[in-house]
């Protein structure tokens, strides 16, 4: 497979072209799917001016990488943070969709009206026919590898002791 590394100018690029399409006044918090929709949310919050900035957390698989039948969201906002509220989900990719519906249906249970944006939008790797994204800056089918990935080099890699 393809891989795409990613530069800081490219992001600042795929944000823009995301952030055009969307009005600040049309949101009352931004969502950022950890972890890698933290950075872009955090760069989409500065863009807009938005200064609500929540997080989700969510898992598909448990300890020993066995796949879950449903997600397990390991931090979530409360539902009167979310109650008939503006939701602007953020997530660098939706890849297979299952993390950024997941979290959309959440949001939807608790009441709010979420819309989502991704940076990269995965159309032959969707598992989800006839959905996608609200917005995204750009499509592929590479593996993306982000400026803050590890992978860069950035920093170095963790070593588990067994002490």
């Amino acid at each position: 497979m393809e891989k795409q590394q990613q530069t800081w100018d490219e992001i600042a690029g795929l944000v823009n072209r995301v952030v055009a399409e969307l009005d600040a006044d049309d949101f009352d918090a931004i969502l950022a799917i950890t972890r890698g929709g933290m950075i872009p949310g955090a760069l989409v919050s500065q863009a807009l001016g938005l200064r609500n900035v929540l997080t989700a957390a969510v898992m598909f698989y448990d300890e020993t990488d066995k796949p879950l039948k449903e997600p397990h969201f390991l931090q979530f906002p409360a539902d009167p943070l979310l109650l008939d509220k503006r939701i602007l989900i953020v997530d660098d990719v939706w890849d297979s969709g299952k993390t950024a519906v997941a979290v959309r249906e959440r949001v939807r249970q608790a009441g709010g009206r979420p819309t989502l944006a991704v940076l990269h939008f995965k159309p032959t790797k969707n598992r989800f026919p006839g959905d996608r994204p609200d917005h995204w800056a750009s499509e592929t089918d590479a593996w993306i590898v982000y400026p803050w990935d590890p992978e860069q080099g950035w920093i170095e890699p963790r070593t588990i002791s067994s002490a």
